[in-house]
């Protein structure tokens, strides 16, 4: 495949890049540090077996699913559109 003036791997390169730019992200947004006995929204007891499971945890399973949902709301949009929308 002709990529110009682009090496020969540097589209694999970008993709490497992104993914690795995604993951690091990720990880960035995990709780690290010791976990909360009580959660920080409702104050229910957070159970042991879940702070261990969950280094840093915050938040109780109902709050966390709660929040989960609230953040994942927007995650649907197609910001590049339609191929449809493209053509007219």
């Amino acid at each position: 495949m002709a990529t110009g003036w682009a090496g020969d791997g540097a589209v694999q390169d970008q993709i490497d890049a992104t993914v690795d730019d995604a993951v690091r992200r990720a990880r960035s947004r995990l709780a690290q540090g010791p976990g909360r006995m009580h959660c920080e929204e409702c104050d229910a007891p957070i159970p042991e077996a879940r702070r261990h499971a969950v280094p840093g945890v915050r938040l109780c399973v109902s709050c966390q699913a709660q929040a989960d949902a609230a953040e994942g709301a927007g995650a649907g949009y197609n910001r590049r559109g339609s191929k449809d929308s493209q053509l007219r």
